[in-house]
């Protein structure tokens, strides 16, 4: 594994936390030799995954669509910065160039984006592992709707089991690291 996807808010949320593990999980990613795959931007929490990987002396490559360069206030500093046209070739370009994903606590976008990816494992379009990085139990109650869902018939619980989840940033990438890829049939 070599590079890292991680899909986050603009925002910092309402807890410093978010952003203490932003900066956490970036100085990790770096200490491991994991280049930084992210949306581009300096502001929130991407912002400090983003400068938390280059202060530890790792490399970092933003993609951002071209409408967004202005909004998000893209990063003039990275290793290397990307300009699309659209999100889907910005969600296609972080996929070819990442090994694996984590989403950490943000908003719609970050989850529209890591369950593309989710969806792709489950389909079987690439074998690199999801992750969520459950920071202030963010991502708990979306566990419920998983098991919901599986109540319901409309995905298996295998599916639930490709879901990658630590609340230690430290402990997520170690895990990423030992992944090992699991194809679960559809039909």
């Amino acid at each position: 594994m070599k590079a890292i996807a991680v899909y986050c808010g603009s925002s910092n949320g309402v807890h410093p936390i978010y952003k203490e593990e932003a900066v956490r999980l970036g100085k990790y990613l770096a200490e491991q030799g994991l280049d930084l795959i992210y949306g581009g931007a300096t502001v929130g929490c991407m912002g400090a995954v983003a400068d938390a990987v280059m202060e530890a002396g790792g490399q970092v490559i933003g993609v951002i669509p071209e409408k967004l360069k202005q909004v998000e206030i893209a990063h003039q500093h990275l290793t290397e910065l990307h300009v699309v046209e659209t999100m889907h070739e910005r969600k296609a370009l972080m996929a070819d160039l990442a090994d694996g994903f984590i989403a950490m606590p943000g908003g719609t976008g970050t989850l529209e984006e890591w369950f593309e990816m989710f969806t792709w494992a489950q389909l079987g379009y690439h074998e690199k592992p999801c992750a969520l990085l459950n920071t202030n139990e963010y991502y708990t109650p979306m566990l419920s709707l998983f098991d919901h869902m599986i109540e319901q018939g409309f995905i298996k619980a295998d599916y639930k089991e490709l879901i990658l989840m630590e609340q230690d940033p430290t402990k997520l990438v170690d895990t990423m690291l030992k992944y090992e890829p699991a194809y679960i049939h559809k039909w």
